[in-house]
């Protein structure tokens, strides 16, 4: 007789927990991130109990060092390990962590690794918790998460001419070739945005509210093309609770 096939085992792999979920009475699966193995989904076993050591470590946003053994799509977990390093991420932050996690979960297939992603989520909640400007920190996340991922934003030629994008000039931005120059008229579903944007969000810099915000307005377009119309639940809380500021300050005023 063959002897059995001993389990793969992972030791001491940095990680952040993207998602927990309950598993059976006292179980959870965890959809953790980490550099050299993707995305991986993982049983820790008692996780929720009372007592158990995990529950209070496997929770968004902190560095950990996680060890699992398994072979197949679902791996169990054997430890994990706080390993510090990045402030805690808190107030208004969390959500705009939260949005970042949604796109890992939903853009990122399991076990594909891409340790530049990883380096830069990681980046990006350091910058979140430090009280950087969010917007700034989340287009660059999208940015470089859609290159990582083959999609690669042309921002700075003419999709038809090759030419040097033009910042007085106002361009459709067709999701697979980039920025072709408006045409007069109805009839195109493409989103339109204007030079000076498209080359804002290829320096990250952003000069005025208005250019902020019809960067975040082409992101959520393209974004919602590579998602094929699945929704972000957690851009619309942001939304929601903007919307309810904005509210608030009008009432003051």
């Amino acid at each position: 007789m063959a002897p059995r096939a001993q389990p793969l085992r992972r030791d001491d792999q940095p990680a952040f927990v993207l998602h927990a979920y309950p598993y059976r009475e006292t179980s959870l699966i965890v959809e953790a991130f980490t550099p050299d193995y993707g995305r991986v989904a993982l049983v820790a076993r008692g996780a929720k109990r009372p007592r158990s050591e995990l529950r209070g470590l496997l929770q968004g946003f902190q560095p950990l060092l996680l060890s699992w053994s398994g072979q197949h799509e679902l791996k169990t977990l054997a430890k994990a390990e706080w390993r510090g390093g990045l402030p805690r991420v808190g107030g208004g932050a969390l959500l705009c962590g939260f949005y970042l996690n949604e796109l890992l979960l939903k853009l990122l297939p399991r076990e594909d690794p891409h340790p530049e992603v990883f380096a830069d989520y990681e980046t990006a909640l350091g910058e979140l918790a430090a009280g950087r400007d969010q917007a700034t920190v989340l287009r660059r996340f999208e940015v470089r998460l859609l290159a990582a991922m083959g999609y690669a934003l042309p921002l700075l030629r003419e999709a038809d001419t090759g030419a040097p994008v033009d910042p007085a000039v106002r361009y459709h931005y067709a999701f697979d070739r980039g920025p072709r120059r408006a045409a007069p008229g109805p009839g195109h579903r493409l989103p339109i945005v204007r030079g000076t944007t498209l080359l804002a969000l290829a320096e990250q810099r952003y000069p005025d509210a208005a250019t902020a915000a019809e960067a975040k307005r082409l992101m959520r377009e393209v974004l919602d093309h590579y998602l094929e119309q699945r929704g972000v639940e957690s851009r619309r809380v942001v939304q929601d609770l903007q919307a309810l500021e904005d509210d608030v300050s009008t009432s003051h005023d």
